[in-house]
């Protein structure tokens, strides 16, 4: 079993968002020189429109926003910049939404479950006991080799809990 990452988990709670967008690129940057990846300006854009809430985006919301940047505006470009924050564990598919949203642990491998608020639409991640390795479990789900899982969970974060009252 994995253990789990230490996860920020700041979809939910109060903190310095400016400093937390600022604190992910500057990770994501050094992640990318580490590992010899090109983080061009077009995927720093993305990532950080992600960052910007704790949110899940669409691609075509992205290339929208793309657009008004002036940045691009045909479907082939977003689709490969977030192929590319995905590959480098930037960012994770939210299936149920068919959207997007930016990682918070992309240094430690995981898998991690989606805490998705019905309300205020927040995305939050939490750690799980889940291998890192899924393949290794392939004996016992019966021989399938397991390649892709992404657990999510709908519901009420604290806040609109506490306004539903």
């Amino acid at each position: 079993m994995s253990q789990n990452p230490p996860m920020p988990n700041t979809a939910f709670t109060r903190h310095d968002h400016t400093k937390c967008v600022r604190t992910a690129l500057g990770a994501a940057d050094a992640l990318c020189e580490t590992r010899k990846a090109r983080m061009t300006p077009t995927r720093r854009r993305v990532l950080e429109i992600l960052l910007e809430e704790h949110k899940a985006i669409g691609a075509y919301d992205l290339l929208e926003r793309l657009r008004v940047d002036g940045i691009a505006d045909k479907p082939p470009v977003a689709y490969r910049a977030l192929n590319f924050l995905i590959e480098q564990g930037f960012v994770h598919r939210i299936e149920k939404l068919n959207a997007y949203v930016a990682c918070d642990a992309p240094e430690v491998s995981h898998n991690p479950m989606f805490l998705i608020c019905d309300t205020c639409h927040n995305v939050a991640e939490q750690p799980t006991d889940l291998p890192d390795n899924l393949g290794s479990t392939s004996k016992d789900a019966g021989g399938f080799l397991i390649q892709t899982m992404v657990i999510e969970a709908q519901g009420l974060c604290p806040t609109c809990q506490k306004d539903q009252k």
